[in-house]
Order: structure tokens, then sequence, then C-alpha cells
């Protein structure tokens, strides 16, 4: 009987097993006179490999390049942008282009894309919520003038240098499309970046500090807003399409501050905490796919939202944290190595005027951007000392620049070269932010210690 069920529970597994081994021979052979499709698909990497091995290099380079960067007093967003251009073709491509074509195949930056578009939205979110709108009101004049007129001049120097560059540069783009992206890239200040460095140095909470994150608070605003008339205005075509896409703006600006709005105040607070994060996360991408059909960036949306977010909710601030670590964490290192990939310096190559015009671009932007605000500031009774040290982090632009100018290249508005201008301009104004600071201090240190033993 033993013996039986033995030969039974064998013949049971043997059976089926040359069941399957006979047909997959058919199969394979069928496969085989049909093309071979198999063997053409063998030929090229898979992605989704590539992409597993992609993302701990992009993570690690990220990783090592901040630590670096904080060891000698930058912020560590600061080596995340570098280590985005490392991977890049302006150093790795340049040395080794066989590991950035195997590290970085088509399908891959692709996703990374994909993933970093993803990241920016909720980054966007995370940068609305941030923004104290009872700061706004209770430091209204002087923020406001000091902000204006750090976009206003900036934004002349801009058109003045657009002129120039439109004749050589401007692409078959318009000129009002490519003078005004140039001259709100110029009055874009960097409201992350600038307060990490404030938390950094420990001034987050003094005067100074509060007028500066008002002041880029304020100046963020107003630079996505003009950020959104350019892209309504390159891609509405006529006249028309450019005020049907600016109405339609307004009336979804309107729907989310006077009816968005208030129904979160009143029903977030009384949904269970574990439906929080699933709610904020289809408001991050509803509100980003609504500004996207209007035909602006779907970075709006996503910012509007966080800005009309309830404030004070225990839970939605743990929520948010989960989303800022999964953001911060993995998709905007992803951005930079996109931004990276997509920067190549040897566009610019040896060719002394293009470097020339980086570096006006570079200095037209500081003195606008420091410059402006240095000036406005003390013109409203702030102090010389806080008047230079509010200019040099008005200056900073960092992170928000990028998203700014990455919009510009997808759009084409500008084109590669200018791209890499751009972010040269944006490296230096943002990596001397913190040594301004340090000298200023150390200056008006010097100074009152000069009058005191006098």
């Amino acid at each position: 009987m033993r013996v039986r069920r033995s030969l039974i529970s064998l013949a049971l597994i043997a059976v089926p097993v040359a069941l399957i081994v006979i047909v997959l021979d058919l199969g394979a052979a069928y496969h085989h006179g049909s093309g071979a499709p198999a063997q053409a698909a063998s030929g090229s990497p898979d992605p989704y490999s590539r992409l597993l091995i992609a993302l701990p290099v992009i993570l690690a380079v990220c990783y090592l390049m901040g630590a670096l960067f904080r060891r000698i007093g930058q912020p560590p967003v600061i080596g995340e942008i570098f280590a985005g251009i490392i991977m890049g073709p302006s150093l790795l491509g340049l040395i080794w282009p066989g590991a950035m074509q195997w590290l970085f195949p088509s399908g891959v930056i692709g996703t990374i894309n994909t993933l970093s578009q993803l990241g920016l939205i909720f980054f966007m979110y995370l940068v609305g919520s941030e923004i104290n709108l009872d700061a706004l009101r209770q430091r209204g004049f002087t923020a406001v003038t000091v902000s204006q007129v750090s976009i206003a001049l900036p934004m002349l120097s801009g058109l003045g240098l657009a002129f120039g560059l439109y004749p050589s540069h401007g692409n078959d783009v318009g000129f009002l499309g490519f003078a005004l992206f140039i001259a709100v890239s110029m009055s874009i200040t960097a409201f992350p970046v600038l307060a990490r460095i404030l938390t950094d140095r420990g001034i987050s909470r003094t005067p100074l500090g509060a007028l500066a994150l008002t002041c880029a608070a304020v100046d963020d605003i107003v630079a996505w807003c003009l950020l959104a008339v350019v892209i309504a205005i390159h891609q509405g075509g006529t006249a028309d399409g450019v005020l049907l896409t600016i109405g339609l703006t307004i009336v979804f600006v309107a729907l989310m501050v006077f009816v968005i709005r208030p129904l979160l105040a009143k029903w977030l607070p009384r949904v269970p905490e574990a439906a929080v994060l699933p709610i904020m996360l289809g408001g991050i991408m509803l509100s980003a796919l609504a500004t996207n059909e209007i035909g602006i960036h779907p970075i709006f949306g996503a910012f509007l939202f966080g800005v009309i977010s309830p404030r004070g909710l225990a839970m939605s601030k743990r929520a948010e944290g989960k989303l800022e670590s999964v953001t911060v964490t993995l998709l905007l290192p992803l951005f930079f190595a996109y931004t990276g990939l997509r920067t190549e310096f040897g566009l610019l190559g040896a060719e002394a005027s293009l470097w020339g015009w980086c570096a006006l671009i570079t200095g037209v932007a500081m003195i606008g951007k420091w410059g402006g605000s240095t000036v406005a500031a003390r013109l409203t009774g702030v102090g010389w000392r806080e008047s230079l040290s509010l200019g040099a982090l008005m200056n900073c632009r960092g992170l928000t620049e990028l998203v700014v100018l990455n919009v510009g290249l997808q759009l084409k508005v500008i084109t590669p070269t200018v791209f890499a201008m751009l972010v040269v301009m944006t490296l230096v104004s943002t990596v001397i932010t913190s040594p301004a600071l340090t000298v200023i201090n150390r200056r008006a240190a010097a100074d009152q210690e000069f009058l005191v033993n006098r």
C-alpha cells in the first residue's frame, strides 16, 4: 500500500513536470521561429534592474556630497546640487562616458525624470505649507517693500541681459517669453535653502531671520505667479489663449482659497489620523493636475495646496513629516541627478564669449538681488549690517532656481547652453551666501570692538 501511494505521488509530480518541459520546449521553438523577440530584448539593458543600481548610487553620492559641504559650513542641499552635476555629462560623462551611459541609459533617465517630477510637486507642497501667513501680515510693509524691490530690480536687469542674449541664444522662441523667463530667473530666492541656512546658523528666530524668511516667502509667491504668467504667455500662443490661461488660473486660486481652504479647516481635524496622509497626497496630485490642465506647471497647484493647508494640526504635521522624509531622502536627490544629467558645462567650451556671458549673468544677478534688497531694507529703517545680511540671504537661489530653470528647459524657453550659464549663476550665488554672512558679521564685530576700544 505504501509503495503504491509513493508511485501515485511520484506520478502526480512527474507527469506535470514532464508536460511543462514539453510545452516550454515547443514554446521556445515557436518563439525562435517567429523572429526571436526575446533575443532582441536581451540586447537592451533591463531598465528596472539598472534603476535599482542607479538609485543607490544617486543616494550615496548625494549623501556624501551633502556631508562634505556641511563640514565646510555650507547647507547639505548645496552639496546635493553638486552631486547631480558630478554624475552628469559635466564630470562623469566627460572623464568616463561609458560609465555614465551604463549607469543612466535612456530608459532609466526617463524613470528618474518621472520620479523627480513627482518629488517636485511634493516638495512644492512642503514649501507652501511652511509659509507663515501671519508673519506676512505682521511684517507687511518692510517685507513687501524689500521683496518687491528684490524682484523688480533683478527683473529689469534680466530684461537688459535678454536683449543681448536673444540674437545668439534665443533659438526659435519668441522674444517676449524668452525675455520674461530670463527676468524671472534673475529674481528668484530659494526659500527652503535660506531657511536651512538660518537654522544652521541659529538665527532663524532672530528679528533678521524672521524678516528674511518673511521677505523670501513674499518673494517666492510673487516669483511663482510671474513664472505662471511666463508659461501662460509661452504656451498660450495667441492673446486670447494667454488671457484664458490667466483667467482660469485666477478662478483656480479663488476656488482654492475661498472653497477648499475652509473645507479643509473644517473637515480635516475630524478624519482619522491614518486618513490624513492619503488625503494630503490626493489633494497635492489633484491640485497639480488642475494647474497642468489649465496650462501652467503642476508645481503651482501643489504649492498653492500647501499654502491653503490648515496650520497647527498635530496629525497634519506628522503626515507632512512622513512625506518630507521620503521627498528629501529619495525624490529630491533624483531631481538633482536629473538636473545634473541635463547640465553640460562642456557646451560653454573654451569660447571666451560664452564664459563672458556666464560671468556677466552671475554678476548682474547678484548685484541686482543683493543690492536691491540691501537698499530697500535700509530705506525702510533697517540697520546697515542687517540690510547687508538680508541682501546676502535674498541672493540665495539654490533649489528653487533649479526648479525654475528645469521648467524653462523642459518647455524649450531656453537652450541647454543658456541653462548651463544660469546653473553656474545659481551655484555661485548660493555658495556665496553663508561665507558672506560670516564676513559681514565679523566686520560688524570688528567695528564694534574698534568703537569700544577708542
